[in-house]
């Protein structure tokens, strides 16, 4: 039996001061960390950008197939991709737990070396948060901070008719890597003696499981001295951020079916569970990509970046948002992106 330390026997303050023992700092614009009643952060003339972002258990994850490592990275990463979509650099987070006391301390210890973990790679700050019980359950809720060059930020309502439309990585896996899991737990469930067959299907499991932020495209972009004008990650599907951009800049588009970036794997395996990978790419959600517009001009200096899928271009309002299928057709673009309160 592995050792069960009982949450109750440390109290919330003994349990904080345990889970940000071996806390490392990684900005020299953090003053002030954990342990006061607020953390001081100085950004240098930079301007702040901050978002916030929560996970529950049951609606954004299952703890029966996600080990509390990667969520804890991944609680991290869904964050942090928040501060790259706005062309930001990411410098702190605080994080907020509810549980219920299934949870033991050895558990939470888990959670948490996956926060430290993602705070290492990506080298944020962990400068506070709350714990609280819950009655069932687990609680994730995370706010990142990151800081930007005046005016240097870039949002959803800039893009321009005649912009390049571009998306990072690839799309889809995230889904497929879901549905896979979702399988072998229906298997489990009707035969617990079955062990899961995940099919060596590495890449699509871990982007469901560990996904990563774009932080190399936002430096790439910096180091080109490219400027997009919108953008935004690709968390609840590529159909609907598309729509968004398209609603909130005034503008329409055009997207090539051809052009969506999607992995071998990822077709393989829609292909054997009867999914059209196209959609699975359209409306797939939770990639983390980073979508945005840019001027033509600058498409000289995206040409040999294989992490950047230029796949149509912006319109006229007037004009709608419409796909280009590959036999030529031509159909409009529908949210069928993922929705946590369906």
């Amino acid at each position: 039996m592995e050792e069960r330390t009982e949450i109750e026997n440390l109290g919330e303050f003994g349990l904080i001061e345990y889970l940000t023992r071996n806390i490392e700092l990684h900005n020299a614009g953090t003053i002030l960390g954990v342990g006061d009643d607020a953390a001081v952060i100085d950004h240098f003339g930079k301007q702040t950008v901050i978002s916030t972002d929560m996970l529950v258990e049951g609606i954004h994850f299952d703890l029966m197939y996600t080990p509390l490592k990667h969520l804890g990275y991944k609680s991290v990463v869904v964050n942090l991709s928040d501060i790259y979509a706005m062309n930001a650099v990411p410098t702190h987070i605080t994080m907020s737990l509810a549980f219920s006391n299934r949870f033991s301390l050895e558990a939470l210890n888990e959670f948490y070396e996956g926060v430290y973990a993602a705070c290492e790679r990506y080298k944020v700050d962990l400068i506070g948060g709350d714990t609280s019980s819950s009655k069932k359950g687990f609680v994730i809720s995370v706010t990142a901070i990151g800081e930007v060059a005046p005016d240097q930020y870039v949002k959803r309502s800039t893009a321009q008719k005649g912009d390049l439309l571009c998306v990072s990585g690839d799309l889809g896996a995230a889904y497929l890597g879901l549905t896979l899991l979702e399988r072998e737990k229906q298997i489990f469930l009707e035969n617990p003696k079955v062990q899961p067959d995940l099919e060596n299907q590495t890449y699509i499991i871990g982007r469901q499981l560990k996904p990563e932020a774009r932080q190399d495209i936002i430096e790439f972009l910096a180091e080109k001295e490219i400027r997009p004008t919108s953008m935004m990650d690709v968390s609840d599907g590529l159909s609907s951020e598309i729509l968004h951009i398209c609603k909130q800049s005034n503008v329409g588009c055009v997207l090539y079916e051809e052009k969506l970036p999607i992995h071998d794997q990822s077709r393989s395996m829609a292909m054997q569970f009867g999914l059209d990978p196209t959609a699975c790419a359209l409306s797939g959600g939770e990639d983390y990509e980073l979508l945005f517009t840019m001027k033509q001009e600058d498409y000289d200096k995206i040409t040999l970046n294989e992490e950047i899928a230029v796949i149509g271009y912006i319109t006229e309002a007037d004009q709608g948002s419409h796909i280009i299928t590959r036999s030529g057709n031509k159909h409009q673009i529908t949210a069928q992106g993922w929705n946590a309160f369906k």
